[in-house]
């Protein structure tokens, strides 16, 4: 426990070459000291802290999936769900920022009234068609909004039938939907013992409204998550503050992708305020 977690990484390493000649295929690799945890599957991504080990499905999905899943950029947009260009224009974004730049973060800036909701749907359809999500978690911070968003997913992607983790805590879908405080309670329950959300449960967390202080309360959900994660926001990107950008392990000011409230006045989709 006194040396750091990423000292062996080199001798697993050694290990991962042995398995892959004897067996034909590549282990995952882990490093631990039994505090910290870092997983590295080194035909995919840099190694990453994570906060524990993913179960045996869920190490053999992500095995599967360097081989099973689509180029995302190969992959149609469903224009029932977007038919906005500047809409169509961030999922492509996320999607490169995900698959050509290896980074596992996003941060979309979206204009109160553009389609936040729609446009995460259709980047959830994406992923869910390309074989890169299985399971997605979509987070809101009040009730009312995770009412609101479960009523389109389930009109978007009605073959998906979204989970509205508040009313009904043990039915199991694609998508499941919750606020904050309630998947940080569904965690802590399951502390120390098999667990149905354990870190490897979802592939991607959406998060509305991300600028948000909440980070401080509820970071544990996202350090207890080995996902993609995206983050929305209608704030200004010059308003969210510091602790936003480093979240998502990007530059201050600069998000993933933004539309403006000018940008879409001046397109025609919203009026200015009076």
């Amino acid at each position: 426990t006194t040396k750091d977690a990423t000292v062996g990484m080199q001798q697993a390493k050694l290990y991962a070459d042995c398995l892959e000649a004897a067996l034909g295929r590549r282990p995952l690799i882990y490093g631990t000291n039994g505090y910290q945890h870092w997983l590295w599957d080194d035909l995919m991504y840099p190694s990453r802290s994570v906060q524990g080990f993913h179960t045996k499905d869920e190490l053999e999905l992500l095995i599967q999936r360097r081989t099973t899943r689509s180029h995302l950029a190969d992959v149609p947009i469903n224009t029932t769900i977007v038919e906005r260009t500047y809409q169509e224009r961030a999922i492509r974004r996320i999607a490169h920022h995900f698959e050509v730049d290896n980074r596992r973060k996003a941060l979309l800036v979206m204009a109160t009234g553009t389609g936040k909701t729609r446009t995460a749907i259709a980047l959830s359809d994406l992923l869910l068609r390309a074989n890169w999500a299985k399971r997605i978690l979509f987070l809101a911070d009040r009730r009312s909004l995770v009412k609101q968003a479960t009523r389109e997913f389930a009109k978007f992607l009605p073959e998906v039938a979204p989970v509205n983790l508040l009313t009904d805590r043990h039915a199991e879908g694609r998508i499941y939907m919750s606020t904050h405080a309630t998947m940080l309670n569904l965690i802590n329950e399951g502390m120390g013992k098999e667990h149905r959300f354990g870190v490897g449960h979802f592939d991607l967390v959406i998060i509305d409204e991300a600028h948000r202080s909440v980070f401080r309360k509820y970071k544990a959900i996202f350090d207890h998550f080995d996902s993609l994660l995206v983050g929305l926001t209608a704030t200004p990107r010059e308003e969210i503050d510091r602790n936003t950008y480093d979240l998502f392990d990007l530059q201050q000011g600069v998000p993933t992708d933004a539309y403006p409230l000018g940008e879409a006045v001046a397109d025609g989709y919203l009026v200015p305020p009076r």
